[in-house]
């Protein structure tokens, strides 16, 4: 497993932007494909952004695609989401979360093994 810290989350206005970071130790972290995930209070934790471990491919969810950007810098160890347009629906904790094995882009919390304490993210209208 992998030890992640996330940092970047605080507020903004609504139309405004964030970029959250991760952090990962290990000398393996190009083995692992990183994703995002958020949870709101109440709610249950949802798949946000996903990329491969050599960051040849990314995932969205329908949500926030064209407005978040996932990349990863292998040698690092990070990876980072660009938040653009948020919209007070973004408001939430976000997760980065590491998956081990062949990644397929699963939207699953289930397929990721290791997690960050999260970052909160607030949006205001």
């Amino acid at each position: 497993q992998v030890q992640l810290v996330e940092s970047g989350g605080g507020l903004v206005q609504a139309g405004g932007s964030l970029r959250l970071s991760c952090a990962a130790s290990g000398r393996t972290f190009s083995t692992y494909a990183m994703g995002w995930f958020r949870q709101a209070p109440g709610k249950a934790r949802e798949f946000v952004a996903a990329i491969t471990g050599l960051g040849s491919r990314t995932y969205y969810a329908n949500s926030v695609k064209g407005r978040f950007t996932v990349s990863r810098d292998n040698d690092k160890n990070t990876v980072d989401l660009q938040m653009n347009s948020l919209k007070p629906d973004d408001t939430a904790v976000y997760y980065c979360a590491a998956s081990s094995g062949f990644y397929r882009g699963s939207v699953y919390p289930a397929d990721f093994e290791s997690w960050g304490q999260g970052t909160q993210v607030t949006v205001s209208s």
